[in-house]
């Protein structure tokens, strides 16, 4: 049973769906429930010493002056080559979808979403009586 990547036309995001057979025709978007899906080809890996992907991104001339004048899809493109292709939860995803797509992240958005959720597992933790030994 092969697992394929798709685009979400309604959620805009990448997905990895398990695929049980191949006559499976009513695949939905796992985050919004959408049937608009359009296959990607996935890559497959190599592995590359460290010294090597960062030999391979310095001689990509197009990327070296994309990352220097802050283009936002040639950050997108160094994340994927720096992660090689390494599973990243749906926040980073949607973080390097929108890279893609030429749009920089709300950071002020991001911290605040972070600190949000770090205050709640604080406020649940000081909740929790303390074990007596």
């Amino acid at each position: 049973m092969p697992i394929y990547e798709y685009r979400c036309h309604g959620c805009h995001r990448r997905v990895s769906i398990l695929v049980r057979s191949p006559s499976e025709s009513s695949i939905t978007c796992p985050s919004c429930g959408s049937l608009e899906l359009n296959r990607l080809f996935s890559a497959f890996s190599i592995r590359k010493s460290d010294q090597a992907v960062y030999e391979g991104i310095l001689s990509d001339s197009h990327l070296v002056r994309g990352l220097e004048s802050d283009d936002p899809r040639a950050l997108a493109e160094w994340n994927k080559r720096m992660s090689r292709g390494e599973k990243v939860g749906p926040e980073y995803e949607e973080v390097l979808d929108n890279l893609e797509a030429g749009q920089w992240p709300d950071v002020h958005k991001l911290q605040a979403d972070y600190f949000k959720e770090a205050g709640e597992v604080s406020e649940k933790s000081a909740e929790e009586p303390a074990e007596e030994g």
